[in-house]
């Protein structure tokens, strides 16, 4: 599979889990409807059903590498959604997850 396929992967798993939990917190925090929950939850199905795809034979490393993502895709949740732009810290601090999920996903394996 393609880095850009495998990043695809990872990033709609993101978006879905983001939005699965955020529908879990709207519905907890901010007084939402119980009928957010029923997206929410499709939602974080979907997430699962993503991760199953990703390119690697463990799910330990799987869920590794998809860590730094999600945390990328967080900030831009962050940023786009809730209107709360991320400082140098929060953005110095994702690169770092990503090239650390990079180095997981994408480093060569011994036979």
């Amino acid at each position: 599979m393609t880095a850009p396929a495998t990043l695809a992967i990872y990033a709609g798993a993101a978006l879905a889990e983001i939005a699965g939990c955020f529908a879990v917190w709207a519905w907890m925090r901010q007084g939402a409807s119980a009928l957010w929950l029923v997206p929410g939850i499709l939602s974080l199905a979907v997430f699962a059903w993503l991760l199953t795809l990703a390119p690697s034979d463990f799910a330990g490393r799987a869920y590794a590498a998809y860590g730094g993502v999600y945390i990328a895709a967080s900030l831009g949740w962050l940023w786009l959604v809730e209107k709360q732009r991320p400082d140098a810290w929060e953005m110095t601090g994702a690169a770092i997850c990503v090239l650390g999920a990079a180095i997981i996903l994408f480093a060569p394996r011994a036979a």
